[in-house]
């Protein structure tokens, strides 16, 4: 069945990109559509990998669980508008290192049977002062060598490039090392790669939330899009567009600056020096595999 599923996936990946090309039949023999449906996606059960960037944390939502909706939640609505009998589970949690991710959430991943997989993580590791990218990508090498032994379709992250961000980008060279080892890591295992570095649209703060640390609903749109064009899946998302940006005095800027790093900045660091995790009293908000289902509108 494994190995069913993965030459289903691989033909997906030829014949969707044989649809692409103007002129060029789609389904191997002259029936019309209206007979033979053209499948939007080959994937069932998807389950998502990861810290807060995978969590949705930058996008709160209270009508969904965990109360935040994020880009995992965006790519399953898409992915389940798709297909009949479709399962998503996120297990993401905001604060984990690699070590963490890998210790527990790939087993209970697995357990879940997917046949899609997203990971991202390392982030929290690498932005640490003196953290080896080289050891953390390691870490990640683990992770991947496990989810991929069912063949399930992987999909790994790359980090944003964050030289346009003032507070990270004294580690920009550090990110760029992380990426070369995930994009050798995803070429050994054939895993599918989501692309931040060159993604223009999320070097802009105003894709990012107050915190600058992570996506706001913008962001995480964008970066909805970019799993869904990775994984080839034909969707209506639309570039977002942010409105333009304020003008401010270099004495604001200054004055925001410092309301950031005593709301943020300093709590962040404190837990770094306590070992503490912002993630230590939360569970993972969608732990089974279970249909994708948008909340109710609200009637007011």
């Amino acid at each position: 069945m494994a190995d069913d599923t993965a030459k289903h996936k691989g033909l997906w990946f030829r014949l969707s990109r044989r649809r692409e090309q103007p002129g060029t039949p789609g389904p191997a023999d002259s029936r019309s559509e209206a007979t033979t449906p053209w499948p939007v996606h080959p994937w069932q059960r998807y389950v998502a990998l990861g810290d807060s960037f995978t969590e949705g944390i930058g996008d709160p939502e209270p009508s969904v669980p965990g109360g935040h909706r994020g880009w995992a939640d965006r790519v399953a609505e898409v992915l389940s508008d798709g297909t009949d009998d479709f399962a998503y589970a996120n297990l993401a949690v905001r604060g984990k290192l690699i070590q963490q991710i890998l210790d527990e959430q790939v087993e209970q991943a697995l357990s879940l049977h997917p046949d899609l997989i997203t990971i991202s993580g390392g982030g929290n590791d690498v932005i640490r002062p003196g953290s080896d990218p080289d050891a953390v990508s390691a870490v990640v090498e683990q992770a991947i060598a496990k989810l991929t032994r069912d063949k399930a379709t992987v999909v790994l992250f790359t980090a944003t490039d964050v030289g346009f961000s003032p507070v990270f980008r004294g580690i920009r060279g550090k990110v760029a090392i992380y990426n070369e080892n995930l994009r050798t890591i995803a070429a050994k295992y054939d895993c599918v790669v989501a692309d931040q570095w060159p993604l223009k649209e999320i070097q802009d703060t105003r894709f990012w939330a107050p915190d600058r640390l992570h996506l706001n609903p913008l962001g995480h749109h964008e970066i909805a899009r970019l799993v869904l064009a990775a994984l080839n899946v034909p969707n209506e998302l639309k570039p977002a567009e942010p409105e333009p940006a304020p003008v401010r005095s270099w004495r604001a800027a200054r004055s925001e600056d410092l309301s950031w790093a005593r709301e943020y900045l300093v709590p962040w660091v404190l837990r770094r020096v306590r070992h503490q995790s912002s993630g230590d009293l939360v569970t993972a908000k969608r732990p089974d595999a279970a249909p994708f289902v948008l909340p109710e509108p609200d009637d007011d």
